[in-house]
C-alpha cells in the first residue's frame, strides 16, 4: 500500500503542474505540465480500496466507496458459448450496443497470435488456421450473462478497434502474418495460414460478420479506429512495435451511415504535419503542442508477397510491418510512438501513444524494446480544423504508465487502460484535466499466482452511461461489469 499512496501523491502533484485550459473543440484537456508551470490545485481523489466480486465474492478489483461489480466469461476455466464454441482467451477492445429486453450486446475482441484451428465454426472462418476473432455476449448492466456466440472467427491478433454510429463494431488485426510473410516476432512459422492478416473487418452489433476484410483499409498492424460522422473519415492507429506508428485515415466510397456498413475500395492516407517533414511526435512534446496537419496518399495499402506454398515466404515480417508505413514516410508522415486506442467524441479523435513522450529515438527501428522511450501520450485531433493537439504527456511512470484503450465517458471524461507490467489501473483524465484512479487490478489465480500485472482492455461504457464494462487481456481473459455513481468521481 505505501507504493500505492506514492502514486497516489505523485499523480496529484503532476497534476497540479498542468498547464493552462484549452479552447475550440479541446475545452477543458490540459496538455503536459513543466516544471513551475502555474496551476491549479486538484480535486479530491476517491480513495481506492477492496470490493468483492458479485459473482463468487472473491476480490479481483479495487473501486472507489460505492462501487460494484462482476465478472463474467472468465476462462481460468472452460466457458462453452451458446453456439458450442469454446471462448477464446485475450479479450481485448470491446464496444457495447443496446440489446433486447434492456441488455446491452458487447462485441469483444480475442488477441490469439500464430497459426492453428480457428475457434467456432471453422467452415465459416476467414482462415480456418487463424485462432483469433470476436465473441459477442448479451448481458444484464449488471454483468449477468443472457446469450453468447461467435461472431468473427479465423482471423489473428484482434486488438482494439471501434464502435460505429451505424451499429457495427469494426475490429483490428495487430499483425501482418500470412503464407507470404515470414516468421513474427514469436517465431512461429507462417506457413499454416491459408490467408493474409493484418486487415479490419466490420461485425454487426447483433449478428455475424461476412469474414470480408476492408482491404482498401490497409494491411498493417492496425490497433483501433473512430468514425467522424460529420466529414465521413475512419480515422486509424498503428501500433508497429519496433518502428514509429502512423495515424491514418481511410475515406470509404460510399457513406456508411447510409447504406448501414462500410464498403472496400476507398482511400488510405496517412498524417503528415505541414511543413515539417517527418516529425518525430513520439519524442518529448512542448507545453500545449499544437501542430497543422495534412494527409498523404497510400498508394499501396493492401500488399501481397510472393512466395511458395508450403515454403517460408522470403518477405520478412518486419518488412511487410513496414511496407505500407514507408510509402506514407517518403511523402513527409509524422512518426508517432506505438498509437493504441481512440475515440471519438464531438469533432475529436482523441488516441494514445504507450511509450510516447520520452528522449527521441535514433533511428526509425527496429528498437527491442519498442519505439518510443516514454511512458505515454494522449493525442487529440480535430477532425474539422485539422489540427492536432498534445492533450496529457506522462512525466514518470508513477503518474501514468503505458496508456492503452481509451473511451470517453458520457460526461466527456477520458477513460485510460493501462498496459505495464506493474500495477496497472483503469485511469480517468476529466474535462477539468485531472487525472485519477477508477480500478485497480487485484486478481489471483486460483492457484495463488499474483495476476495484478494483468493488464486492463476493452473499456466501454453501456449505452446508457450507467456500466463500464472492461477486459482483462491475458490468456485467461475475463470481462468485468462496473457500475457506481460515476459523476460523484468525475467520469
Amino acid at each position: 500500500m505505501p507504493d500505492l499512496h506514492r502514486r497516489t501523491l505523485l499523480r496529484g502533484a503532476a497534476t497540479a503542474a498542468g498547464g493552462a485550459v484549452l479552447g475550440g473543440p479541446f475545452l477543458g484537456f490540459v496538455a503536459r505540465g513543466e516544471a513551475g508551470a502555474a496551476g491549479r490545485r486538484p480535486a479530491p481523489q476517491p480513495t481506492l480500496g477492496p470490493v468483492p466480486d458479485l459473482r463468487d465474492g472473491a476480490v479481483r478489483l479495487h473501486l472507489p466507496p460505492g462501487f460494484q461489480y462482476r465478472s463474467f466469461h472468465d476462462t481460468e476455466f472452460p466457458v462453452t458459448l451458446d453456439d458450442g464454441t469454446r471462448l477464446p482467451g485475450r479479450h481485448d477492445g470491446m464496444g457495447a450496443f443496446r440489446g433486447p429486453d434492456g441488455t446491452v450486446r458487447l462485441v469483444r475482441n480475442h488477441e490469439v497470435n500464430n497459426p492453428g484451428p480457428a475457434f467456432g465454426d471453422a467452415a465459416a472462418a476467414y482462415d480456418p488456421m487463424a485462432q483469433g476473432g470476436t465473441t459477442t455476449v448479451e448481458v444484464t448492466r449488471h454483468g449477468e450473462v443472457r446469450r453468447s456466440w461467435t461472431s468473427l472467427n479465423g482471423t489473428m491478433m484482434n486488438c482494439s478497434g471501434g464502435r460505429m454510429p451505424w451499429g457495427s463494431w469494426i475490429t483490428c488485426e495487430e499483425t501482418v502474418n500470412g503464407p507470404d510473410v515470414g516468421p513474427d516476432f514469436t517465431g512461429a512459422s507462417n506457413v499454416p495460414l491459408t490467408k493474409p492478416h493484418g486487415f479490419i473487418y466490420e461485425v454487426p452489433a447483433g449478428g455475424r460478420s461476412d469474414r470480408a476484410p476492408v482491404t482498401a483499409a490497409g494491411r498493417f498492424a492496425h490497433e483501433s479506429v473512430a468514425y467522424d460522422p460529420r466529414g465521413g473519415h475512419l480515422y486509424l492507429t498503428e501500433d508497429n512495435f519496433g518502428y514509429p506508428s502512423g495515424f491514418y485515415r481511410y475515406t470509404p466510397p460510399v457513406d456508411p451511415m447510409k447504406r448501414g456498413r462500410l464498403t472496400d475500395g476507398g482511400r488510405l492516407q496517412m498524417l503528415a504535419v505541414r511543413g515539417r517533414r517527418n516529425l518525430n511526435l513520439a519524442a518529448a512534446q512542448r507545453r500545449h503542442a499544437t501542430y497543422p496537419v495534412q494527409w498523404v496518399d497510400i498508394d499501396d495499402p493492401a500488399p501481397r508477397f510472393p512466395y511458395t506454398p508450403g515454403q517460408v515466404a522470403p518477405t520478412t515480417n518486419d518488412q511487410a510491418l513496414t511496407y505500407v508505413s514507408r510509402q506514407g514516410w517518403d511523402r513527409g508522415a509524422a512518426y508517432f510512438s506505438r498509437l493504441e486506442g481512440s475515440a471519438y467524441d464531438d469533432g475529436v479523435v482523441y488516441f494514445t501513444a504507450t511509450q510516447g513522450g520520452g528522449p527521441a529515438e535514433t533511428s526509425t527501428g527496429p528498437v527491442a524494446d519498442g519505439y518510443g522511450n516514454g511512458h505515454g501520450q494522449v493525442w487529440a485531433y480535430d477532425c474539422r480544423a485539422q489540427v492536432l493537439r498534445l492533450v496529457y504527456e506522462s512525466p514518470g511512470p508513477d503518474v501514468l504508465d503505458f496508456p492503452d484503450n481509451v473511451t470517453t465517458s458520457p460526461r466527456g471524461t477520458l477513460v485510460v487502460c493501462e498496459d505495464n507490467v506493474d500495477d496497472n489501473y483503469v485511469r480517468g483524465l476529466t474535462p477539468r484535466g485531472e487525472l485519477f484512479d477508477i480500478a485497480l487490478n487485484r486478481l489471483v489465480s486460483s492457484t495463488g499466482a499474483d495476476r495484478s500485472n494483468d493488464e486492463f482492455a476493452g473499456s466501454t461504457f453501456s449505452p446508457d452511461g450507467h456500466t463500464l464494462f472492461v477486459n482483462i487481456q491475458a490468456s485467461r481473459g475475463m470481462t468485468f461489469a462496473i457500475w457506481g455513481d460515476w459523476s460523484r468521481i468525475g467520469v
